[in-house]
């Protein structure tokens, strides 16, 4: 496959295939493991009426194509210490999202990062022990990024994860 074929994977300079079409099934194997992702091979197989070695081989491409990214825990932050939590949107020097994007991955309590279009140009979500710590995040380490213009913070009162479907 030629290289300006292939899209641009979530670390830099790693290229993946073009997504494949997904199936009914498929779309239920993620519906599965978004709900629980410590799902069984056997449990995916029963509820989605196929052999294990056919879920097994489709969670495998799911995984390969890039659509599957990882399997992780939903984490209550409150209850790990990580009772402040905010969304902050900056305003970048233009061309250098990449370099922000960097530096934002290396803030303790980041967890999520989009560039976004409109009022400003990217919005991080973080969780921090207390309002001092945030504090400190905003004031010392995002205000330190050169390329950063202007930052807002957003402090989160209440927040509950959507659960996909299962």
């Amino acid at each position: 496959m030629e290289p300006e074929q292939m899209a641009e994977g979530p670390l830099d300079g790693v290229a993946l295939p073009p997504p494949r079409p997904l199936d009914s099934i498929d779309q239920d194997i993620l519906r599965i493991l978004q709900a629980d992702g410590r799902s069984s091979i056997r449990s995916v197989a029963e509820r989605v009426h196929v052999s294990r070695a056919n879920a097994y081989a489709r969670i495998n491409r799911l995984v390969e194509d890039g659509v599957i990214r990882g399997f992780s825990a939903r984490v209550d932050h409150e209850r790990a210490g990580h009772g402040t939590s905010a969304y902050i949107t900056l305003k970048i020097v233009q061309n250098t999202w990449r370099t922000v994007r960097d530096h934002l991955r290396q803030l303790p309590g980041a967890s999520h990062i989009a560039l976004v279009g409109g009022d400003f140009d990217v919005l991080l979500l973080v969780h921090t022990p207390d309002n001092r710590a945030l504090r400190e995040l905003v004031l010392t380490r995002l205000q330190a990024i050169p390329e950063v213009l202007s930052t807002r913070t957003l402090l989160v009162f209440e927040e509950e994860d959507l659960e996909p479907d299962s």
